[in-house]
């Protein structure tokens, strides 16, 4: 159970770009989570069930604990139990309908329209790294992947002539993503002038490559994007999955249907593709009050 939190840290911290003190705080809760069901003889994450989640939330309020903090605890399950389900850990999420006293479900952060273009303006295509950015984040915007599944894209994944990528998503979940003209012509013109700079190697079939010509890391497209943001003066929080927020909420901003949204984004369940129609009602809700006269 122990290594499988520590991939679960290390997701929250490279593809959720979630703050330090919030993965310490997920961490030592997980901690007397284990320990709780080690003392009950469930020592491995397959055995992690809806009874012992009850039984163990049932104890923290025992133990005269907060409200608040055992929402606490029961947000981190949460979050925990759906990188389960999505490594096919779990046949299903035994946190499913539990309701989190007190906590009210952040919405993730996205940029606006006009911030996503200024942010794909900033790579310079006068070198194969910029070449690389520029085909990188015009990819992910595109399509919504996940960094996790941009950066383990190969080359034999893209055909920019007939405009689809082939994604290879959690739990070995295959989607078929249209891609757009515009992250084509990028995407090929890396490929043509950019990619064969950085290597000669014909046997490294990775599409985005770092300096060494090795595949590029999670850590190096978190540098990659925040150095970007601030030079598009970007204020407000950006992790690796703002581009992918951005691209589903703007979808539906423009009247795409929910189902197709999850499908492009992979979500084995809608009801974590519907995450995107409050923020969208937000948004709407916000212009009203902003812009109609008798609001």
């Amino acid at each position: 159970m122990e290594k499988k939190i520590l991939n679960f840290l290390n997701y929250l911290t490279v593809e959720r770009g979630l703050a330090e003190n919030t993965i310490i705080s997920y961490a030592l809760d997980l901690k007397q989570f284990t320990a709780f069901c080690a003392d009950r003889k469930v020592l491995h994450c397959s055995q992690i069930d809806r009874n012992i989640i009850l039984t163990y939330l049932l104890e923290l309020k025992k133990r005269g604990l907060s409200a608040a903090t055992i929402s606490r605890h029961m947000a981190a399950l949460k979050v925990f139990c759906r990188f389960l389900l999505d490594e096919q850990v779990l046949p299903g999420d035994p946190t499913a309908n539990l309701e989190s006293p007190g906590i009210k479900k952040k919405l993730p952060d996205v940029l606006s329209q006009e911030e996503v273009e200024k942010l794909l303006e900033q790579p310079r295509s006068g070198n194969p790294a910029g070449l690389r950015d520029k085909a990188m984040l015009e990819l992910m915007y595109a399509t919504g992947m996940r960094v996790s599944e941009l950066l383990s894209l190969d080359r034999e994944h893209v055909d920019c002539e007939r405009g689809f990528v082939r994604c290879l998503g959690k739990g070995a979940r295959e989607r078929i993503i249209p891609m757009g003209s515009v992250a084509g012509k990028f995407l090929t013109e890396y490929l043509r002038r950019g990619r064969a700079k950085i290597t000669s190697n014909r046997q490294e079939e990775a599409l985005f490559l770092n300096i060494r010509g090795k595949r590029l890391t999670r850590q190096g497209f978190w540098k990659i994007i925040k150095k970007y943001a601030l030079k598009a003066g970007i204020t407000g929080e950006i992790t690796p999955h703002t581009l992918r927020h951005s691209f589903a909420t703007h979808l539906l901003e423009n009247g795409a249907d929910l189902r197709s949204v999850q499908e492009m984004l992979g979500h084995a369940d809608i009801a974590t593709t519907q995450i995107y129609t409050h923020l969208t009602d937000t948004r709407l809700r916000e212009a009203y009050k902003k812009h109609h006269p008798r609001a």
